[in-house]
C-alpha cells in the first residue's frame, strides 16, 4: 500500500490509488484476509459463538468497505470507477 496506508477516512487527504500486487485481483485484500481468518476460526471451533463472530465481522467489513468505496469514488472519481471494473470487491 506504500504511502496510501491510513486509518479512518480523511476527506482532506489525497492518497494514491493502489492497483498493483494483490490489489490487482481484489479491491480489499486485507479485509479478505481477515474474513478468511474468521472462517478458519469458525472451522476450527464450530460453535454458535464463533459462527456469530464470523457473521458479525462479515457485516461489519461490508459496511466499512462500502464507506471506503464511497470515499475512494469521491477522491479518485473516474480512476476508481475504472478500477472497480477490473478488480472485484472480494476476489
Amino acid at each position: 500500500m506504500g504511502n496510501s496506508w491510513r486509518l479512518g477516512l480523511n476527506k482532506e487527504e489525497k492518497t494514491d490509488l493502489i492497483r498493483k500486487g494483490l490489489f490487482k485481483y481484489s479491491r480489499n485484500p486485507i479485509y479478505l484476509g481477515i474474513l478468511i481468518s474468521n472462517i478458519g476460526f469458525f472451522m476450527m471451533m464450530p460453535n454458535a459463538l464463533s459462527f456469530a463472530f464470523m457473521a458479525v465481522s462479515y457485516f461489519a467489513l461490508e459496511i466499512k468497505i462500502r464507506l471506503e468505496e464511497q470515499y475512494l469514488a469521491d477522491v479518485h472519481s473516474t480512476e476508481y470507477l475504472d478500477y472497480k471494473t477490473t478488480a472485484r470487491r472480494w476476489i
